[in-house]
């Protein structure tokens, strides 16, 4: 397995990937209308795309918070850390095809080490509901900052869970 930068031309096995685990697994939740663009959040730093025998097998991106985020205002409440010192992980999926190869962890200790090589804490948040992802941060140490509601639309509540990463 192999954790290498995510070139422009890789956007669209990424965004196929993507689909298969919307199908798998229902992440993301709401599927987006543009899968490519949300594979870019605007305030992106960097993103990275795990590779299984040439073939895409994961993908994460590291971007700023944006004002709705649970997670770093959370970190802010808890440690003081000014949200301008923190950076989201987020976007990360594996195909089903790759899991139990490690991408999981591969990908998130480079979004990790890429927001620390930038002075940034690295946080994310998941929903409650995703036990997968959930026991995935808590086996890489991640700690738990809180849990929180957020309204997804007119009568949707989600439980959102939110971590940190070890410091």
């Amino acid at each position: 397995m192999d954790v290498r930068r995510r070139e422009p031309g890789d956007l669209g096995a990424c965004a196929r990937v993507l689909a298969e685990v919307h199908r798998t697994d229902g992440y993301p939740v709401d599927w987006p209308e543009l899968p490519e663009r949300w594979l870019s959040p605007p305030a992106l730093i960097g993103a990275w795309v795990a590779e299984h025998e040439g073939v895409t097998a994961g993908h994460v991106v590291l971007s700023r918070g944006e004002p709705d985020d649970a997670a770093p205002a959370l970190l802010r409440r808890r440690d003081g850390v000014p949200v301008e010192a923190v950076a989201v992980v987020g976007r990360l999926f594996v195909a089903p095809t790759a899991r139990g190869l490690g991408a999981g962890a591969l990908l998130m200790a480079r979004a990790g080490r890429e927001a620390q090589a930038r002075g940034l804490r690295p946080v994310l948040d998941v929903l409650a509901s995703d036990t997968a992802a959930v026991a995935l941060y808590d086996r890489l140490g991640w700690s738990p900052l809180g849990s929180v509601e957020q309204h997804w639309g007119p009568g949707r509540t989600v439980t959102v869970r939110c971590y940190a990463a070890p410091a």
